[in-house]
């Protein structure tokens, strides 16, 4: 689910000093916290759930707050009130980026084409960008692999003006290996933020990370 807290710094100065400047990540039991800042003072949260793929659609809660779901009517209030029941226990200063958070609840269920995922060359046509390899946020490249897309389908093209489908192959062919590439990352990453000894393995990732950086400095 994704929230914002406006005006941050003077409407909610604890959320404010929880996040910070950079990113917050708050994970456990296979749920947890993320959130970053935005300009003007804006907190970007999203709220993370293991839930059955059609959860935001067909649960008893309309997250949205538009009465379109199983839960025909239900306010944003009780939509975080529901919500929060997820997070019993937690501390009270991550509850509070629920509660009070301005506007409605928004279900951003992620989704995910399986890894090395391709298709047969079909003359004329081509995808690029989600269409071609959707993954989940956490390589954090889908809008950069889809502009590298967009520019070395142009660069085909232009090197084949004469043959669309070389070019088309010529894209392609580059486009499979980095896209594969990038979603094994994103699918890794996933994993490493809600396993069951959440946030142990994120912990250790970023551990070795320093680790590498020290030794290579």
């Amino acid at each position: 689910m994704e929230l914002h807290l406006y005006d941050a710094d003077n409407r909610h100065p604890r959320a404010a000093e929880l996040v910070g400047d950079g990113s917050l990540f708050a994970l456990g039991d296979e749920k947890g916290f993320m959130g970053h800042r935005d300009a003007g003072g804006l907190l970007h949260i999203y709220v993370a759930l293991k839930t059955p793929a059609d959860w935001a659609t067909s649960g008893a809660i309309d997250f949205t707050g538009t009465g379109t779901g199983t839960g025909t009517g239900t306010s944003t209030e009780q939509a975080k009130a529901a919500l929060l029941t997820y997070f019993e226990g937690w501390d009270d200063s991550l509850r509070a980026l629920i509660t009070d958070a301005e506007g409605p609840l928004v279900a951003r269920p992620i989704h995910a084409l399986p890894i090395g995922h391709r298709w047969q060359p079909t003359p004329g046509v081509t995808l690029l960008g989600d269409a071609a390899h959707l993954m989940s946020p956490f390589a954090g490249e889908g809008a950069n692999l889809a502009m590298i897309d967009g520019a070395d389908l142009a660069a085909a093209l232009a090197a084949h003006p004469d043959d669309f489908g070389k070019a088309l192959r010529v894209y392609e062919d580059g486009m499979f290996p980095r896209a594969e590439e990038m979603a094994a990352e994103s699918a890794a990453n996933l994993d490493l933020c809600f396993t069951a000894d959440t946030p142990r393995g994120l912990l250790d990732f970023f551990a070795a990370h320093d680790a590498e950086a020290a030794r290579t400095a």
